[in-house]
């Protein structure tokens, strides 16, 4: 567990190992017990990593389990009491950079069962806050006892502040500039000139013996609309595969929603529908407002969606789902074929987060894909521009290729 590669994929040791002391650490903290006497134990800082180490990946004989991964560490015995927990997450955060204490964690509370854990104060306060961690309580809230949820609740308001300002800027820009270019004025200042549009659209006004074009035509931006231009619906599956784009979904309504020239609403489904456009002003109210798990019924959630679109060709649809119906999928299909004749700019993301692809349903992909609806996973840095991309009606399929890969 350290960011260094040649402790994660270093090669076998073939070339004289003992003659590098340091190459030799790096095996023995990597291989922990199973790496026998030929190693020297650890000591020092080394000892309190290795010990940490042991606690999450050491089988409780003290050896780690051996298998397809030729006997590194894997499934520990990290005792379930609170306190030993809450010390363990002490000394991860004191010997690992804090990308490597998120893994481990998600790998405790996956491996050892720890989530009941999570429902003490004690235990929130030493985590380290993620977005897996935030998706982990979410799906808590409805056993969380009133000690914890204060807690909880500041857990989660660390993340949501943490991803607003990773998303804020880049969406405000990319969403205002894509709309300005989405609004041309026929007589623009110099200042609003669209260079590049004035050039193309005179090109027959070509002066070869001035080497020049001379424009008959200027093309320009408009400039800070303050009506609603364009409405955006996004449309979110919150059962529990989706918890990490439910977070980012979430915060990405909240951003949105701050713009005036847009009109945003926001949709978490399961097998019922749940309006949270009212409480898009306080991301950390949305995330709450969910409830992760449960089955999908993505037929009725559209059905409800359709219901929200008024002005088809300027919205924009976001249906960001793995899939997998538990509804009508004919009618499921046919309520996306309907919202895209009618105009209405419609996208499936598998997953709005940074894992890429999840497991999804592939037939009901391709369907959509058939309906010239791209489905394919997006990362919160490209997210941003796929609503710019959306905005200015470029190719959407296009850009599934050309960013993740289509589903």
């Amino acid at each position: 567990m350290t960011t260094d590669p040649a402790m994660t994929t270093g090669p076998a040791m073939t070339t004289g190992p003992a003659s590098d002391p340091e190459r030799l650490r790096r095996w023995r903290m990597l291989l922990g017990a199973a790496a026998g006497e030929q190693f020297a134990q650890p000591s020092g800082a080394d000892a309190g990593a290795d010990a940490a180490l042991a606690a999450l990946y050491d089988r409780g004989d003290g050896a780690p389990e051996r298998g397809g991964d030729g006997g590194r560490r894997r499934a520990g015995n990290l005792a379930a009491s609170a306190p030993r927990v809450a010390r363990w997450l002490g000394d991860i955060r004191e010997h690992f950079p804090s990308t490597v204490v998120q893994v481990m964690q998600a790998d405790a509370i996956e491996r050892l069962n720890l989530t009941r854990l999570l429902l003490e104060p004690e235990m929130l306060a030493a985590v380290e806050p993620d977005v897996h961690l935030v998706g982990t309580l979410l799906s808590l809230t409805g056993v969380m006892p009133d000690a914890t949820k204060d807690a909880a609740r500041q857990v989660v308001r660390t993340v949501v502040d943490d991803l607003e300002k990773r998303v804020a800027q880049k969406t405000v820009a990319a969403v205002s500039g894509a709309l300005n270019r989405a609004t041309r004025i026929a007589r623009p200042r110099h200042a609003d000139i669209d260079w590049d549009r004035t050039i193309r659209a005179n090109l027959r006004h070509y002066q070869p013996e001035l080497r020049t074009v001379i424009p008959e035509r200027l093309v320009g931006y408009g400039r800070r609309s303050t009506a609603v231009q364009r409405d955006v619906v996004l449309c979110v599956d919150q059962s529990g595969s989706m918890a990490a784009s439910v977070v980012y979904s979430g915060v990405f309504a909240a951003v949105l929603a701050s713009m005036r020239s847009l009109r945003t609403s926001l949709v978490v489904f399961d097998t019922a529908v749940v309006d949270l456009t009212d409480q898009l002003g306080d991301p950390v109210e949305v995330l709450f407002g969910t409830q992760l798990g449960g089955g999908t019924d993505i037929n009725r959630a559209l059905a409800y969606g359709q219901q929200l679109v008024t002005r088809p060709r300027d919205t924009i649809f976001v249906l960001i789902s793995d899939l997998y119906e538990g509804g009508v999928r004919e009618q499921m299909l046919r309520r996306v074929a309907e919202l895209t004749a009618a105009g209405v700019q419609v996208i499936t993301l598998l997953a709005l987060s940074d894992e890429g692809a999840p497991a999804y349903d592939h037939d009901n992909a391709a369907a959509l894909a058939a309906l010239g609806v791209p489905a394919f996973a997006c990362t919160p840095d490209a997210f941003p521009d796929l609503m710019a991309a959306a905005i200015e009606r470029r190719d959407l399929m296009a850009f599934a290729a050309r960013h993740t890969g289509r589903g």
